[in-house]
């Protein structure tokens, strides 16, 4: 998959096909979305691309990272995965926010993109202050004569299937429901740091994980989870929480990889998660959480 960054670019090799949207988690709705822009650009002897920000707008209006199910580069390898052949990158400036919907039609889609065919969700908004939609986007199209698929929601429990939805699940622990709205197991990634080494005096010796990105956090408890380990994967029990047992205060999430004894510090590390398992718990000695883990360590093999 190619990666181009457009401020001087001009794409003059070939026609494109290109979905628009934030499409933060790449759920169900935006899946079905993109696969359906693929498809045609399989009928069109187009290249399916997408179009993503170098930054999130919100981080660049108010100086910090939203909280998001997916960074950049976890969408392009879901988008990759999905069939998507190139990303165009664009930086949120000043430059673009001022374009109108007309102009970033004309001025980006069709002189640097060469797009033929535009795939978009229903709640598609764009232009200057959001003022463009589906409806617009459409009679532009046929002004240009391009092609435009506006695909309709995919509902989930009556509702609107949303990122917002999503985060919801996750911080309320409902892991399950997230992850049948993602269509694939919740990720988060980080690099394994140094602890407070409790885990390895129990001879449970869990990855201490500091997030690389600012990820909804999951609702604090233990969980069943797959840990990602240089394209590895194995079985885990992931905690999040504040270690009550040891005094603990802070927030952390520790992972327990099963038949692992690798030294991984400095690593990067990938945990799905599969299934909320209990609350966090206090325990009056080290001896009562060694046993805890032990039946949390069960409870998971059964599971596997």
């Amino acid at each position: 998959m190619e990666i181009i960054k457009i401020e001087n670019y001009k794409e003059n090799r070939f026609k494109t096909g290109i979905v628009l949207g934030n499409f933060d988690g790449i759920h169900l709705g935006h899946k079905k979305l993109i696969l359906s822009m693929v498809e045609n650009c399989k009928k069109t002897k187009s290249i399916p691309s997408a179009l993503l920000f170098t930054k999130h707008p919100k981080e660049v209006l108010l100086g910090k990272s939203p909280e998001l199910l997916t960074s950049l580069e976890d969408k392009k390898d879901i988008l990759n995965d999905l069939g998507v052949e190139i990303i165009y990158q664009i930086d949120f400036t000043k430059e673009f926010r001022q374009l109108s919907p007309e102009e970033f039609v004309k001025n980006i889609l069709i002189d640097k993109l060469n797009v033929s065919s535009i795939f978009v969700g229903f709640d598609y908004r764009f232009g200057h202050k959001a003022s463009g939609d589906a409806k617009l986007l459409k009679e532009l199209a046929d002004k240009y004569k391009l092609k435009v698929a506006v695909i309709d929601p995919v509902y989930d429990e009556k509702r609107v299937l949303s990122s917002t939805k999503i985060r919801e699940h996750i911080r309320n622990g409902h892991l399950e429901l997230a992850n049948e709205m993602l269509g694939r197991s919740y990720r988060i990634k980080g690099e394994v740091v140094h602890g407070n080494k409790i885990g390895k005096t129990l001879g449970f010796p869990t990855a201490n994980i500091e997030l690389i990105n600012n990820y909804p956090i999951p609702k604090i408890g233990v969980y069943k989870t797959n840990a990602f380990i240089d394209g590895e994967r194995y079985i885990s029990l992931t905690s999040v929480g504040t270690n009550p047992t040891v005094g603990g205060d802070s927030l952390k999430i520790e992972t327990y990889i099963l038949d692992f004894n690798k030294s991984i510090y400095g690593k990067i590390l990938f945990i799905d998660f599969v299934e909320y398992l209990r609350g966090e718990m206090k325990f009056s000695n080290l001896n009562e959480l060694k046993l805890q883990m032990q039946i949390d360590l069960e409870s998971i093999k059964c599971k596997h």
